[in-house]
């Protein structure tokens, strides 16, 4: 028995609910006399839409397949080895489930060992090999591919990446060390950080062939028979394969240097992943493929025993799998159908709604606001929107001009909503507005129709006190962009029944957003957590702590934005309308910065000015600020704010405000773009202590977004 077998024998007993991957070898004989292939497909055995992993037991059964070409390629019964994925997916890497409970240092070890022992041993065939991209591959899918001698990539193929540093690995079998030297360490420092570190950015087909990743391109019909027969070209010499000299020199170093300061920009030195990946790739510029496979093991069992990567799995796991099953939704089958929306108001949120609702439902959509102008405005974007997505091939004409015929707009509610199923309003922040508004329409809504409001932080139960059905009330917070952030806070008020719950989480899975369910207390969950957050960057400002020392007090968290950054994004107005609404409720822990409302009384935009291209506090709005005589420090600030946090979570986890603090982490990664090597925020409070120091324990149980004790 092999080292290499023996090794993954013994890690297979720590995987215990792998999802096997087969790999089945065939025999082929090539087109145009090229001889003998051997073809090895990764298939788990499930169907076409689950994804392929490499686990240890799925890693033993690759190394069998190859133990089987390799004596055939010895003897000269084939004349080449491919590999490819069942139908649309390739593989997508290691085994997430079985990482996240090792739980020793030399277990984890041994998981980055049998990973390069197979891989590797493509690259030391006596025939060439060749990865057949035919689907999605990430992670090891595509490092595996990285060890054979060639590549082909599929036009069709929807997702292609290296995301370990998002969620606090490097590529680990083979991808710091080989990518570099395959295409050059600027394309590979785009491809393993800053696409990383970019929401986890996927690559299309095209761009894989673009970036030399792979050397031939084919259409997804035929792809696997088209690569076939490149494949005969090139093994007979018909077809030579080219590749550009790589930059060894100063091309090198600087390739590394642009990673680190978008590592530095991004994570801000909180998060080890991006540096240690940066240093493989520093050290390969050599070309010593042993020793960065040796450093890629080292590194990959140190962070698979570090917090970042426990919380990139918790956080993957909430978002793959927490967000599809949402706590305390109510029964599926209550829910009512919806054939048409309503939307009271025609302004920019409001319209950025009625676009979203026509896209994802297919289904009427009406559009009403005080004056004809304001309709017709609101019906002008999203015809212009349309227009934009059929300019991009994301849709045909035929569907643009069906879409527009669905989208209408009206003056008079009665004529708009009379069979509406759905009616949601966006108007003013105010409650006596929305109360009218309401009265107005449920005064001819049909009575089955839900009223859901995307109200930020006003009352749902009091928005719908006056109603004489305020069961079908219910709260639909949107982010924004509405577009681009998943996640939707539904508000059950006091009254609001099943059915119209029900009905609300069928239309969020539609629309194809992250639901979580909220109870109805001021600002929910997002907007709650990041007042107290600014909040308390705010006061330590008007106390007398500069701006600057504030605002990089915070930066070890890695979050997408500086405090008044965000703030400048949400508006000034809408944050201290927030923070007034929240300070009514919970005066003792939220106050109103009187600083921030000289900024908006100012008609200020924001903090800063960009007219060197980088933030610098603006003259006038330092002018306006009016500070007391308390400094602190960076570590004095973080403290302070991190308690904050931790006491308001504690708070809401009290009050019911949601189910969990899982639910929190979710609402925060997806609503506001929290990092995943967070976790959200709980596993990172819990991890630096500020949890126990502020509530006495922590939020979570030990390795949930942890090593396992």
């Amino acid at each position: 028995m092999s080292s290499t077998t023996e090794l993954l024998k013994g890690a297979a007993e720590l995987f215990p609910g792998e999802v096997v991957t087969q790999a089945h070898v065939r025999h082929l004989d090539l087109p145009s006399g090229a001889g003998r292939f051997a073809l090895i497909t990764l298939d788990n055995g499930l169907d076409h839409t689950k994804p392929t992993t490499f686990g240890p037991q799925s890693l033993a059964n690759l190394n069998a397949a190859i133990d089987q070409v390799e004596k055939e390629a010895s003897d000269g019964t084939i004349t080449g080895v491919g590999i490819t994925g069942k139908p649309f997916i390739f593989a997508v890497g290691a085994d997430l489930k079985g990482v996240e409970l090792l739980g020793r240092h030399e277990d984890a070890l041994a998981i980055g060992k049998g990973g390069h022992d197979v891989f590797r041993r493509l690259s030391g065939l006596a025939v060439p090999t060749f990865a057949y991209y035919n689907g999605a591959a990430m992670g090891g899918g595509v490092e595996v591919g990285l060890h054979c001698s060639y590549r082909t990539v599929s036009t069709a193929i929807p997702a292609f990446s290296l995301p370990e540093v998002f969620l606090g690995l490097v590529p680990g079998w083979g991808g710091c060390a080989l990518l570099p030297n395959l295409i050059g360490a600027d394309r590979a420092v785009s491809v393993i950080i800053e696409n990383s570190l970019n929401q986890n950015r996927q690559l299309k087909g095209k761009q894989v062939f673009e970036l030399g990743i792979a050397d031939a391109i084919f259409e997804g019909a035929d792809f696997l028979e088209q690569s076939l027969i490149w494949t005969a070209a090139v093994l007979k010499g018909e077809l030579a394969v080219e590749r550009p000299e790589i930059d060894r020199g100063e091309g090198w170093d600087a390739a590394v240097a642009r990673g680190r300061a978008i590592a530095d920009s991004k994570v801000h030195g909180a998060a080890p992943a991006a540096y240690r990946a940066l240093d493989i790739i520093a050290a390969a510029k050599d070309g010593d493929l042993s020793a960065g496979f040796d450093a890629e093991d080292q590194a990959l069992a140190d962070l698979i025993m570090g917090g970042e990567l426990r919380s990139g799995i918790y956080a993957f796991n909430l978002v793959q799998k927490r967000a599809k099953r949402p706590a305390g939704a109510p029964d599926k089958s209550l829910a009512r159908p919806v054939t048409k929306v309503g939307v009271v108001g025609a302004g920019l949120m409001a319209s950025q709604l009625a676009l979203l609702f026509l896209r994802r439902l297919e289904v009427p959509v009406v559009l009403t606001d005080i004056d004809q102008e304001r309709v017709d405005k609101g019906v002008g974007y999203v015809h212009a929107e349309i227009e934009k997505l059929l300019g991009k091939g994301r849709i045909n004409q035929d569907k643009a001009n069906r879409l527009k015929g669905l989208v209408s707009g009206v003056l008079d509610k009665a004529e708009g909503f009379a069979d509406a199923d759905f009616i949601i309003e966006a108007v003013f922040e105010e409650i006596g507005v929305k109360q009218q508004v309401f009265a107005e329409v449920e005064a001819v809504a049909p009575a089955h129709a839900i009223l859901a409001t995307n109200t930020s932080s006003l009352s749902v139960t009091e928005m719908a006190s006056k109603l004489k059905n305020p069961e079908r009330v219910v709260g639909f917070h949107f982010f924004n962009p509405v577009a681009i952030l998943p996640l939707l806070e539904i508000v059950r008020g006091e009254q609001t029944d099943d059915a119209s719950l029900a009905t609300a989480f069928g239309v969020a899975r539609k629309l194809k957003k992250t639901a979580v369910l909220v109870k109805d207390a001021p600002a929910f969950v997002v907007n709650r957590i990041l007042t107290r957050f600014m909040g308390e960057i705010q006061n330590v400002i008007d106390e007398g702590t500069p701006v600057e020392v504030a605002e990089k007090a915070v930066e070890p968290l890695g979050l997408p934005m500086s405090p008044l950054v965000l703030l400048e994004l949400v508006g000034p107005a809408i944050g201290l309308h927030v923070s007034e609404t929240l300070n009514r409720s919970f005066p003792e822990r939220f106050t109103v910065s009187q600083n921030l409302a000289a900024v908006v009384k100012a008609g200020k935009r924001g903090f800063y000015v960009y007219d060197s291209g980088a933030p610098v506090l603006d003259p006038e709005v330092a002018a306006l600020l009016k500070q007391g005589d308390t400094v602190l420090t960076e570590e004095q600030t973080r403290d302070r704010v991190l308690d904050a946090v931790a006491q308001e979570i504690g708070l809401m986890l009290d009050e019911g405000v949601v189910a969990e603090a899982q639910d929190i982490d979710l609402c925060l990664i997806t609503g506001a773009g929290w990092p995943f090597h967070l976790g959200g925020i709980t596993p990172y409070l819990d991890r630096e202590g500020v949890s126990q120091r502020v509530n006495g324990k922590p939020f979570l149980a030990q390795g949930v977004a942890s090593v396992p004790a």
